[in-house]
């Protein structure tokens, strides 16, 4: 994994056009930011985008600002659908996986944010350096926002590589700083509509499991709106690790990882020898005795980012929390 910040986009594809991006962009209840995010989203440097917005069932102002902005830029600019209506991790992946759907970018997008207007130029500067049969996925740190749009501080920075060992505990950047190509957008589609807790931990999930490259950008291009209807928040704040550490004594990442596991015995045939082998043992520590339940969770090799985080994998293995 590359820690250094990237430049900006390349102009064009390999085979010479300029790489067009489709920006899947979830919706539910949006009317009071959705607007910034799209004049967010019209300011990108890089221009070659579509959005195709799935709206969850909305019952405000929302689908009559995402049908004004689609009169507003035209020429297919903004293209609307009803979302599935069982959540916002279906809903995005209904997106990634339907077929009419074609880029050589993806990037999710939620409805509350701001963009950089450089956002898709960086993402794409690292991933058109990658080759198109390796699956790859660009993420980043964000700058946290309020309400209002005044920034309130930064997600948390990581420092160690990311890899299938971390993804298996972790989900470490938001879906809202996510751009990928289309093998790994191909790893979703195969997967289909999986039930999982999040789309964002799915797909670095999926990719590093998959012999996939990753990159996360410590420079946020992104502005993270905290409010209360947030439906996933940050965990820069104690408040926040504090409510994790609870849910996780209270037995979710149980079931969380559980999910997880299942899900990806679909691209079980995808994973190398070395991740398959440490799937297994991660799997079979789980449901083990106290002893050779420590033994195989060391043996496995995961590991969360924070101090905090690895304390937390101590307890949950010790209590049988994982």
């Amino acid at each position: 994994m590359t820690r250094r910040a990237a430049p900006a986009a390349r102009d064009v594809a390999a085979d010479g056009r300029p790489p067009g991006v489709a920006i899947l962009l979830g919706t539910c209840q949006g009317e009071r930011f959705l607007a910034r995010q799209l004049d967010s989203i019209a300011a990108q440097t890089h221009g070659h985008w579509r959005v195709w917005a799935s709206d969850d069932h909305s019952t405000d102002g929302t689908l009559g600002i995402l049908d004004d902005y689609r009169q507003r830029w035209g020429d297919g600019k903004l293209n609307v659908r009803r979302g599935p209506g069982k959540g916002f991790c279906a809903n995005f992946l209904t997106l990634a996986c339907d077929p009419s759907i074609q880029a050589d970018y993806y990037a999710f997008a939620d409805h509350d944010d701001i963009w950089d207007d450089d956002k898709l130029a960086v993402a794409l500067d690292w991933l058109t350096g990658i080759p198109h049969n390796v699956p790859a996925l660009y993420c980043a740190r964000t700058r946290l926002i309020d309400e209002d749009g005044q920034p309130m501080g930064f997600s948390p920075l990581f420092a160690r590589p990311l890899s299938f060992r971390n993804a298996l505990v972790q989900s470490v950047a938001g879906g809202n700083t996510m751009v990928f190509n289309q093998s790994a957008r191909n790893l979703l589609a195969e997967a289909g509509v999986v039930d999982v807790q999040t789309h964002d931990w799915w797909l670095y999930l999926i990719v590093t499991a998959c012999g996939g490259r990753t990159f996360y950008d410590p420079v946020p291009k992104v502005g993270y709106r905290q409010h209360p209807n947030n439906l996933v928040g940050s965990n820069a704040d104690w408040p926040a690790r504090l409510s994790r550490a609870r849910r996780l004594l209270a037995g979710r990442f149980t079931g969380m990882n559980d999910r997880n596991i299942v899900a990806l015995k679909r691209l079980q045939h995808h994973m190398s020898a070395e991740n398959k082998s440490i799937l297994t043992h991660f799997v079979h520590a789980r449901k083990a005795s106290l002893a050779p339940r420590v033994r195989g969770i060391r043996h496995s090799g995961v590991y969360h980012h924070t101090r905090l985080g690895n304390l937390g994998l101590v307890v949950a293995t010790l209590f049988k929390k994982l």
